[in-house]
Order: structure tokens, then sequence, then C-alpha cells
């Protein structure tokens, strides 16, 4: 069946197919319209791609739209987000809350879409995860959505061969992402085409509106690729839809994805953006602005539609709706879950963990194996202890899994245990992901991993962490646990040289928002971290660790590393008195600043050492333990830290030292680099001297450790 509009055809005589369409339509142009701000001409296109998949075809239960069967939908073409709550609000989907409860009202409201894009509406400018009960995912940067889709279609084929038993299939759901020309031109959407292609995920789907159009005009301006070819060379089974206004032709190809086994499918629709039909062209404003009063009064007259009511539903599309896709979604959420009694009867462990990851829990003892490390002049690289920490947790938690961008042999990011596997289109219970050299992708990827309930984790070198600032930050807005793992933190990279030395990197993921920082220095304090951000919910951590091995000190001697809890600590104090001066450092240069420590003792210096492996968590601590720990009486302070010194002036204060980068490094041996760049115990030691106006002669004998650097 066609949906395409006929001029003058009034509602009354529309089929109610067509009926649909329309109302998503005019809901979308009236709520755009309403903002004075946004983009009509997508969703007027779309309407019969979205009403067509969501009624006869999605799994989706809107009375509970956390149901971890369901299938899911991403728009990652974020601007057209009025196409997605007309959806939401038509298909009657309620709301959940913190506790992935149904509260029983509705996650998008009439009046929720009367205030699109005004503040606190559930109906923001780009669909928002966590804000609006039904968005899958936090769309906008293009591409990103797509991405994350892969991740989500990893995450459902990894469940299904985990916790599938003869008889239960708990998991066979499907993922559809609908993209836009500009999905596909940026670079991340070709790293997870061609990633989700080698994987043979059959279960994914991509609907890709070939409308034609960016906003700068025509697509001919700066695209002319042949997008099946490509995919077909990605490994993608193609199918094509001539006319988005075609029902037949939709369903028939959503029919031929659910029939491929073997291989991705991208679905090429070919729309005309703004009134979505044919013979009628719509405008380079309906893809950017509002139409403006008259040309939603010439559209509704288009469709048949009464030209002066604004935000029209007709009760029948209600009906039509929730008695076709809502109540579908219903008796197989309701099967579903008595299937899961069932299940949990007879595979209780299983059920268990399914809980526990479904609503972000642990389980008992899942850090009873975490390792301690003694103390040791020469160490341990932070890589290192990572990774061993990392295999200790990953055993009590079955679902923690992850991988790297092609340098997993150098981050120590793999699980080596008996069993761990590969997750691989052969075998999709394996636990370490291949993401190949797509910085890019691995990160969206894993932010897909973790919509899915996955503990996911994805690692990288430091420097790299650039390629990912989309993803990045989208795993701080949608408040996913996720741990982003950042080796080679430092110039201790060495020989390689600027281009692989981090500088402003550490205060660039400090600086943003709702991301955890850590970067521990020692053994025990990436042990102390994952103590720390395992049980976190809604946060990601960006635990950034050594190359070279780090000092492991000792804690009879110093202060235990459970400080990490609170992001810093006082590691080390004067023996007698209070501070004169604070020395607070991060990661690999905390051991050198002990010994600039000792030093100063020897030398009759009250000093105090500061180790602060996360600047959020302690700005997140009390002012009173923030004062204890830094007085605001003892204002000579110095800071120590191989990267920008942007951010430590708020920590050592106006009259305050930074010892740190203001370079892009050098390629040299470490040793070098580090007397060159400043970080030496002599330079750390004269610089506290000089913030107490003491000169850097001294009789009293120089505190080394041993350290092996390389």
């Amino acid at each position: 069946m066609s949906a395409a509009t006929t001029t003058g055809t009034s509602t009354t005589d529309q089929p109610i197919e067509q009926l649909a369409v329309n109302t998503i339509r005019t809901l979308s142009m009236d709520a755009v319209q309403a903002a004075n701000s946004g983009h009509p001409g997508t969703p007027m296109a779309l309407a019969p791609v979205a009403y067509e998949l969501w009624q006869n075809h999605l799994r989706f239960d809107p009375a509970l739209p956390v149901w971890a069967n369901r299938d899911r939908f991403v728009l990652s073409v974020g601007h057209a987000s009025a196409l997605l709550y007309s959806m939401l609000h038509l298909s009657g989907v309620t709301s959940v809350n913190a506790d992935y409860e149904a509260v029983g009202e509705p996650a998008v409201g009439l009046a929720d879409l009367k205030r699109f894009r005004q503040l606190d509406s559930k109906c923001p400018g780009h669909p928002e995860y966590r804000w609006t009960s039904g968005v899958e995912c936090t769309t906008g940067p293009l591409g990103t959505g797509i991405a994350t889709s892969v991740g989500m279609a990893m995450a459902g084929l990894w469940q299904a061969a985990t916790f599938n038993r003869p008889g239960y299939d708990l998991f066979d759901y499907d993922v559809y992402a609908l993209a836009g020309d500009g999905c596909l031109m940026e670079g991340i959407g070709a790293e997870a085409a061609s990633l989700a292609g080698h994987l043979k995920l059959a279960n994914l789907c991509w609907i890709y509106d070939n409308n034609r159009i960016t906003i700068e005009g025509a697509t001919s301006l700066a695209f002319s690729e042949d997008v099946p070819a490509r995919f077909a060379g990605y490994g993608w089974a193609v199918q094509q839809v001539d006319d988005a206004n075609d029902l037949a032709a939709l369903s028939a190809a959503f029919d031929a994805f659910r029939a491929e086994t073997g291989r991705p499918t991208l679905i090429v629709v070919d729309s005309v953006i703004g009134y979505g039909a044919p013979n009628k062209q719509g405008t380079h404003s309906a893809h950017g602005e509002p139409l403006g009063v008259d040309e939603v009064k010439a559209a509704k007259r288009f469709y048949g539609w009464p030209e002066d009511e604004t935000f029209r539903v007709p009760p029948e599309v209600v009906e039509h709706i929730r008695s076709g896709m809502g109540e579908r979604g219903g008796t197989l959420r309701r099967e579903w879950e008595e299937m899961f009694a069932r299940y949990a009867a007879e595979f209780p462990e299983q059920a268990e963990h399914l809980n526990h990851m479904q609503r972000r829990t642990l389980p008992d003892g899942w850090d009873a194996d975490i390792p301690s490390f003694p103390p040791d002049a020469k160490g341990v690289a932070g890589r290192d202890a990572n990774g061993k920490v990392l295999n200790a947790v990953a055993q009590r938690v079955p679902w923690l899994l992850g991988g790297s961008a092609d340098l997993a042999p150098s981050n120590k990011s793999r699980l080596t245990f008996d069993g761990a596997g590969d997750f691989s289109a052969e075998d999709r219970a394996g636990r370490n992901l291949h993401f190949g050299v797509r910085e890019h992708a691995a990160a969206a990827v894993a932010n897909g991993l973790s919509l899915s309930k996955l503990r996911a984790y994805q690692a990288g070198f430091l420097i790299f962490s650039d390629f990912q600032r989309g993803a990045l930050r989208l795993s701080a807005l949608m408040e996913l646990p996720l741990i982003h793992m950042y080796t080679h933190d430092s110039i201790g990279v060495g020989e390689d040289g600027p281009t692989h030395q981090p500088i402003e990197q550490i205060a660039s993921i400090r600086a943003m928002p709702g991301v955890i920082d850590m970067r521990p220095a020692d053994g025990n304090e990436v042990a102390e971290a994952w103590r720390v951000l395992m049980p976190i919910r809604h946060e990601p951590v960006a635990l950034m660790l050594s190359r070279q091995p780090l000092p492991t000190l000792d804690r009879e001697r110093y202060a235990p590393a459970a400080g990490v809890a609170q992001g810093a600590y006082v590691l080390a104090d004067p023996p007698d008195g209070d501070p004169e001066v604070i020395l607070i450092a991060t990661g690999s240069e905390v051991a050198m600043t002990v010994q600039a420590y000792e030093q100063l003792t020897a030398d009759g210096v009250r000093a105090r050492v500061v180790s602060m492996p996360s600047m959020e968590l302690f700005d997140k601590q009390p002012v009173t333990y923030r004062d204890q720990v830094l007085p605001p009486a003892v204002t000579a302070r110095v800071s120590v830290e191989k990267g920008t010194t942007f951010g430590w002036d708020r920590w050592v204060g106006p009259n305050g030292a930074i010892i740190g980068m203001s370079t892009f490094g050098a390629s040299a041996p470490l040793k070098v680099l580090q007397a060159k760049f400043g970080f030496t115990v002599e330079h750390i030691v004269a610089t506290a001297r000089a913030q107490l106006g003491l000169d850097h002669d001294t009789d009293a004998p120089a505190v080394t450790l041993e350290t092996t650097e390389q």
C-alpha cells in the first residue's frame, strides 16, 4: 500500500494508514513552527518510514520501553527529533524512572510537543537518552548514532550467546537506525559500517534517507559516491526503496532484513525533503528552518488537513497505532516475562546475572580478587597493574567486556583468563572485542554496549582520545558508566615524540562535565580506582595510566591508597608540626614528589604530599574535607604533572607554583625529557624552597628511590 498524499483529500476520506502518516507529519510541522526552531523537512518526508517500521515491524512495548528484549530504534539524524517525539506520543510510550520502573505517565504528552525545544520540555532539540523514555540513544553529532547502533547489535548477539538456552530465546532483538547523508559522510559512519560488515551483524539495519540535500544545498556539492556499492563492499546486504511513501515496498525491505542471517542490512530510501511527495518538491528551508505559517497551511491543504488546526491528533489514529504495535509489543513482552520466570527457576545463576546487569548493580564479592601490590622501588607500570585488576574483576562480573582500537598488546586491556574468548562472527560469546584501527567508532560502539546494560570498557592511548571526543562527550551526556582506559598518559612515551605525547588531553578530559578523571600513582591506586569506578552507575570514568613502571609506595610508611575514593588525600605529612608547603601530584609524578618530600624533610622543611588522582572526585567532597587536605592557610604550594598547567591554578592558588608542560614535548628517552622539562626531584625541591623564600643550598644528603624507566 502506498501512503502517497493526494491534494485535497480530506481526513475523513483518507485510509487509516495515510491518516496516521499525515498525523505524524503535521505534529512534526506544528512542533517546529511553535518553537520557531528546528527541522521539519525530514520528519515530513520520513513519516511513512517511521510509521511502517513502528506499526508493523518494531518489537517494542510502549508500556515498558526498557524491556530487555525490545527492538532498538536509533534516530541518528537527531535533527529530525520531532519525528521520534511524534511516534512516542502517538504510540503512548510510558515514562520510566531511575529504577527502571514504569510510572504511568506518558513519555511525551501533547503539552511536551507544544513545548518542543523549550526549557525542561521532554522534547529537546535533539533526542536525549535518560531525559525522554523511549529515546534509546542521545544523537546529534551526525554518524555517532549509527556507530552506537553497532554496539547495540553486538550486545544483542553477545547476550544471546551468553544467556540463551534451548527453549529460552531470551535475546533475539534487532537494531534499527535511521541515517542521513551526513551520517554517511562522517568518518565515524565509515568506521562503524566497516566493523559491522566484518562482524556480520545480521541483527543490524540502517535505513538511509537518500534525500540528496544538506544544509548547504544539494549533496552533489560534495558527495557523489555510489552508496549501495560502498556498502556491498563492506559486506552488507542492500535493499532499495524508490519512494519513501510506498509502504508495501518498505514492508518488503524490512521483511528482507529480518530474513537476512549473515549480513547487516542497508535500506536505501529515496525521499523528497519537505512535503514528502514526489510531485511536491521540498525547499531548503524545510531542512533547517521552520516552514513559516503560510507554508504550514499550504502543506496541510496538500495533506487534506484542517489548515487552521494545530497539534490535531485524530483519535482513530491513536487507537490504530496502540492496537497495532502497542498490542503486539505488549503481548510479546508478557510472553517474554513468562518465559524469563521459567528460565529463572531453571537457571537461577544466569537469571541473577541478568538482573544485576539490567539494573547496573554488582554481585556480592565482585572485588574479592583485586590484587594488592607490595612495596617495590622498581614497581609496575600503570597499564600492567590495570590489566591485572581488570582480569580479577572481569572473572567476577561476567558481563564486563571490552577491547581496544588495535592496541591491546600495548595497553594491556585484554582479558586473558580461560574462557574469555574473542568476539567475532564465529564466536558471539567472546568478551575481548577487536575494534581495529577505528578509535572514534570504538568509543561510540562502547556507548552502544553500555546502553544495552553491559559493563563495557574501551582502551587506547591517551593522545588518541582526541579521535573520540564526540563519543566520549556523549557517554557523559547519557550518564553511562563506561570505562575509558587510556594508557601512555604523558611524555613518558619518550622516543615516540610529540605526536604521541599527550599534553592537553588530561586537562580537556577534566573539563568535560560528568566525566570522572582517574590518574593513579601506583599499582595500589589502580586497585582502589577500580573499587571506586565499578559501583558507579551513571558516570563514565577516564582511567589514565602510565606506560613506564612506577615505584609501588610503601603504604605502611605512607597513607593507604584507599584515599583514592575522595579524589585526593594526604599521602605524607611532616614528622612534627603542620605543613608549611604542600606538594600536589598525580600519576607517575607522585613517586618523584615523594622523593622530593623526603629530601625536604631531611632539609628540615615541613612538607606535605597530596596525591590527587581525581580532581572530579575531590571537587565533590565537602569543603571541610578539601580544606583538611589543602588548608587555606598554607599558600606555599607546588603542583607536579606531566601535562598542561591549565587548571592547576585552582589548587595551588594565585601564589603557588605549577610544574607542568607548556609545549608539545620532544622525542628523546624519558630521563632526558624529564630533565629538560623540569620533572626531577631537584627541581621540585628547588621550587618548594622558592615558595618558602629559601635558597636551595643545603648539606643534607639527597634521598632517592631506584626507578626503572623504559
